[in-house]
């Protein structure tokens, strides 16, 4: 009976946040005139981002699920799921007067713009099946299948030492330090240890049973993405997986374990940390997500341009959130908690014929949407949950002034600017070890080890043996 109250509640909770997108007043509409929609998508369903041999194949006897695409590709649900996407997008800027149906792009009207990986780029190009089915749309991309374009890739363009202690400082003081936090989850790692049969992997023999955040270590680089190593990147690994092979295989059980929705989203609590502790300290995410947010910006400037698509990765939505200050909404019915696989930042830009204004919405596909293929339109939409911007003030409509907006644009870039650049990419700089008290020693199975232990243990993320007297 709980169980059920709780899926109403969600339910009616999901129809109120439909209301700002799909729903919109008839006296909103008098007063209002849609004039362009700016869309930065998350990828779509894919299968691990490492396929044979990979070490989160290694840390289970299980055999994971045989997916439809090869590693880090989009899966065949992951394309059917965007094409319903794709179409009730069409089926909303239709009925808002932006497009007419079966509209053929004229000259700048739209543009579809992905990163070069194989996922992104299929994820665009079954969106615009869906959107657009009359028309052969170009997917614009830089480089040949899975190089990363510049521009979606969370990187470091500017590099100083100073820059690197503020952007640790961030780190460690988010949660309590990332010891504290990754801390925090591990009755879920020690669940997910359950699940996988970790105690009787192949790893177990020669590396470990027990995942390990004590040997975390951080390196910032010019010229490469903020970077994690040890065990709880072992973890976020697995993490992923699991909730792929979930949403894949349609079951919400894992190698024999049922699994409440409430557990799912604690498994997707170790994805959450990860991310988080690289992508949005506000200091990392005007540099990583700076081209992107120029981008955003010159989109929502130009003349022509009715709808833009951008696909990239939830990297780009985590840093672009932290860079502009958003205030993503804790999602509903989903088992990611900001950033939902195939989720959507949608910037739409509302005219009075006075001022411009912008409401920003997440847009995603539940858990039963997305297990189900549900056929998506106006009447049965996806999740939709509004996206506030911290330091600013919505009008009684729910939106903010363009202006507004474009000055913390401008303000971000200027952050931006502000950042010296003394350091190559050539010069790789020191990984940063993030710990709380002095470091432990474990057995294999995951128990701490006395000083007096004798045998293998794992000291900072290394096996080491200890000998006897």
């Amino acid at each position: 009976m709980k169980k059920l109250l709780l899926l109403m509640l969600a339910a009616m909770t999901a129809t109120i946040s439909t209301q700002a997108q799909t729903k919109r007043s008839a006296d909103f509409k008098a007063k209002y005139q849609l004039k362009e929609v700016v869309v930065m998508s998350r990828h779509n369903i894919r299968s691990p981002l490492a396929s044979g041999g990979a070490t989160y194949m290694r840390v289970t006897p299980y055999e994971w699920f045989k997916w439809t695409s090869p590693g880090s590709q989009l899966s065949l649900r992951g394309g059917v799921l965007e094409t319903e996407m794709g179409q009730f997008f069409r089926k909303w800027l239709v009925g808002e007067g932006l497009l007419p149906d079966n509209y053929r792009p004229d000259g700048d009207d739209v543009l579809f713009y992905a990163n070069s990986r194989q996922r992104t780029f299929a994820t665009a190009k079954y969106f615009s099946a869906g959107f657009l089915p009359f028309a052969n749309v170009e997917i614009k991309h830089k480089y040949e299948e899975d190089k990363m374009d510049p521009l979606f890739t969370p990187q470091f363009t500017k590099m100083n030492d100073t820059y690197r202690q503020q952007v640790l400082a961030e780190i460690n003081a988010m949660h309590n330090g990332p010891q504290a936090w990754m801390q925090s989850v591990q009755p879920t790692l020690t669940l997910v240890e359950e699940i996988i049969d970790m105690a009787h992997s192949p790893a177990a023999q020669n590396d470990t049973t027990h995942f390990w955040y004590d040997d975390t270590q951080f390196t910032l680089e010019k010229g490469d993405e903020p970077k994690m190593t040890g065990g709880f990147k072992l973890a976020n690994s697995v993490a992923d997986a699991l909730v792929l092979q979930c949403y894949e295989s349609e079951s919400m059980s894992a190698f024999g374990h049922e699994l409440t929705q409430e557990q799912w989203r604690a498994i997707c609590s170790i994805k959450e940390v990860y991310d988080a502790l690289l992508f949005t300290t506000h200091s990392a995410a005007v540099n990583l997500a700076y081209p992107l947010v120029s981008r955003i910006r010159e989109e929502l400037h130009h003349d022509r341009r009715k709808f833009t698509f951008l696909c990239g990765h939830d990297s780009n939505l985590a840093s672009i959130g932290a860079a502009l200050r958003l205030v993503y909404p804790e999602t509903e019915q989903a088992l990611e908690l900001h950033t939902p696989i195939g989720s959507k930042l949608v910037f739409e830009k509302w005219s009075n014929g006075t001022d411009e204004y912008v409401a920003i919405n997440l847009v995603y596909q539940s858990v039963s949407q997305l297990q189900d293929r549900t056929l998506l339109s106006v009447e049965e939409p996806p999740m939709i949950l509004p996206v506030t911007i911290e330091g600013l003030t919505a009008n009684s409509d729910g939106l903010y002034r363009l202006s507004d907006l474009d000055a913390r644009m401008a303000e971000t870039m200027t952050e931006y600017d502000a950042i010296k650049d003394t350091e190559t990419s050539a010069i790789p700089a020191p990984a940063t070890t993030i710990s709380s008290g002095s470091a432990r020693s474990y057995t294999l199975s995951g128990t701490q080890a006395s000083n007096s232990y004798r045998g293998i243990v794992i000291e900072q993320g290394h096996k080491t043996a200890r000998t006897k007297y």
